[in-house]
This record gives C-alpha cells, sequence and structure tokens, in this order.
C-alpha cells in the first residue's frame, strides 16, 4: 500500500512537490494540478512521480452536482468530470473521483429522491457520459460512497458497477462512509471484509478516516482522524494488504500537518502490526 495525503509545504516545480512528499514519508499524492494546467506541466508532474516512485492516487472533481435538479446544471458537472477524468488520464493518476450528486441543491446533501429508481438512473447515464466524453486509455472514473445517496453500501455499488457496464468505470472504496448505521458501526471488520472481497482490484484508491457514534438514542455518527475512533484499523489494512502492492491509502479532513503526522504514525503503526506494508 501507498500512504498518502495533502502537501501543505509550498511548491512550484514538480522537483519541489517531490521533495515535499518525501519529507512526508509519502509513497502516494493527490494531483497537484488542476484541469486546464497547460500539458507541459501535466507531462513534468506525471514524469516526475514516476521517476520518484510515486504513485498519483486521485482528481478529486468535487463540488459540482451530475444529478441537479437543473438540466443545464447536471451538463456543466458531467462536463466538469469529464474533464478531471482527463487530467487523471494525463497526469498518470489512478481515477478521478466526486459523489454521485443529489436530487437537491446541495451537491452532496441528502434529498428525499436520492435513492429513488429515477436518481440511480440518472446516476447511470451521468457517469456513462463522463466516461464516454473523457475516453481515457488508464484512468478511472470512481464514485465515493456517501450515506446520502448511491453508492451506500456494497449491494449497490455493484449494483451501479454493472449498470454503468463501462471498463473505465472503477471503484472508490471509504469506508467511513459505508458506517452509516449503528448495525454497520458495530462490525465495521464485516464491512471492510465484504467491500474487499467483493471489489479487489477494481478498488482504486481508499479514504483513511475514522467514526465514532454518540451515546444519544438517536443515531449520531461523527468522522474523527484515524485512531480516534471504532474502525476497525487492523481489519482494513490486513484486508487492504492482500490487493495489489500500490494501492494508494489516503488520509484526508484532518486540522493541519500535526494531525495529519500523527494519524499517519497511526496507520504505520497498525500496519507494523498486522504485518502490512505501507
Amino acid at each position: 500500500m501507498r500512504l498518502g495525503g495533502p502537501v501543505f509545504a509550498d511548491y512550484e516545480t514538480p522537483e519541489e512537490w517531490i521533495d515535499a512528499l518525501d519529507d512526508l514519508g509519502y509513497g502516494a499524492a493527490y494531483c497537484p494540478v488542476d484541469p486546464g494546467a497547460d500539458p507541459e506541466t501535466v507531462r513534468a508532474y506525471r514524469e516526475a512521480a514516476a521517476d520518484a516512485d510515486v504513485v498519483i492516487a486521485e482528481v478529486g472533481a468535487w463540488g459540482v452536482n451530475p444529478v441537479g435538479p437543473d438540466p443545464d446544471e447536471r451538463a456543466d458537472a458531467v462536463g466538469s468530470c469529464a474533464r478531471h477524468l482527463e487530467l487523471a488520464d494525463a497526469i498518470g493518476a489512478n481515477c478521478a473521483v466526486n459523489v454521485a450528486g443529489s436530487r437537491g441543491d446541495s451537491w452532496a446533501g441528502p434529498h428525499p429522491e436520492n435513492f429513488d429508481a429515477d436518481t440511480f438512473d440518472l446516476v447511470v447515464e451521468s457517469v456513462q457520459a463522463i466516461v464516454d466524453a473523457a475516453d481515457p486509455d488508464a484512468a478511472s472514473y470512481t464514485l465515493e460512497a456517501m450515506p446520502t445517496m448511491v453508492p451506500d453500501s456494497v449491494e449497490s455499488y455493484r449494483r451501479l458497477l454493472d449498470a454503468v457496464d463501462r471498463d473505465a468505470f472503477a471503484v472508490h472504496f471509504d469506508p467511513v462512509n459505508l458506517v452509516a448505521s449503528p448495525r454497520r458501526y458495530a462490525d465495521t471488520a464485516g464491512l471492510v471484509e465484504a467491500f474487499v472481497d467483493e471489489f479487489d482490484d477494481a478498488i482504486q484508491c481508499v479514504h483513511l478516516k475514522d467514526v465514532t457514534m454518540g451515546d444519544d438514542p438517536l443515531v449520531h455518527l461523527s468522522e474523527v482522524p484515524p485512531g480516534e475512533g471504532d474502525l476497525d484499523y487492523p481489519s482494513l489494512l490486513r484486508a487492504l494488504g492482500d490487493l495489489d502492492d500500490d494501492l494508494p491509502i489516503m488520509l484526508e479532513h484532518l486540522d493541519g500537518p500535526g494531525e495529519y503526522e500523527r494519524a499517519a504514525d497511526h496507520v504505520r503503526s497498525v500496519a507494523d502490526e498486522v504485518g502490512a506494508t505501507v
């Protein structure tokens, strides 16, 4: 596995970017440029990553809603996601990633229609349009699982993969986002093992965080840094350790360099305990 996360150091060249990753001990990285970067810059970062044996994990296509209520918004979102997938292919990233989208005004928020059959069809059509427009040679388009929209489970991700039916549509694994109920919270080991067993080498990237549940009778799940919650990290890293040695596992949503350093230390410590290589 290749551990990665954000880079906080300033960099202006691919060489400075690689130095910053090396200082953090990361073997994986988020994409360092945005769509619209000139081809020479993209090529330079791709070559620097390859020379340094760094995996560019993902290009985040966040903030746009491919199934929103407005048709023009949907078309713009599909175009934006396609451009991010084109960048992923050009820079050598494993994937471009977004959420499926919401039928409400918030691109990633809940809505009563998010699990309707018509919305599922919209998700399928939007993913097909994104993949077909970008037509990548190697990179994949992926969707981050979310509690408030599809895919929200092993079963719904499998159904979506089969319905989209595109070789360039693959799997993004965010185990905390799948812990959407007390039942799943009670058995995160079973959840991660089921997901990895089902999707195996189709998994292009993993997000690392943690989850805790409050004592209120009404369910409240909170995202916390790795090691501060109840996600079964030994089971997660043991399962992921059986996949591709270059699989990127990416820290996210933490508060500054110190928190990222503590989270990385936790992940490396657990990996050592279970005999997984990070």
